[in-house]
């Protein structure tokens, strides 16, 4: 089962900052638009592999 989830993304000065409307926690600060993706996504994973162990 594939799941979709919403990321809010901005960037602010020098930084891109994101999180994930639906899974709190799942925030993110990166140089580039492309380097916070990929710490969204890690960090989503990350969360819901913990949750399966609760």
């Amino acid at each position: 089962m594939k799941a979709e989830f919403t990321a809010i993304v901005k960037k602010e000065d020098d930084w891109w900052l994101g999180w994930v409307k639906e899974i709190p926690g799942a925030n993110a600060q990166e140089k580039t638009k492309e380097e916070l993706l990929v710490s969204l996504k890690e960090a989503v994973v990350d969360i819901l592999e913990f949750k399966s162990w609760l």
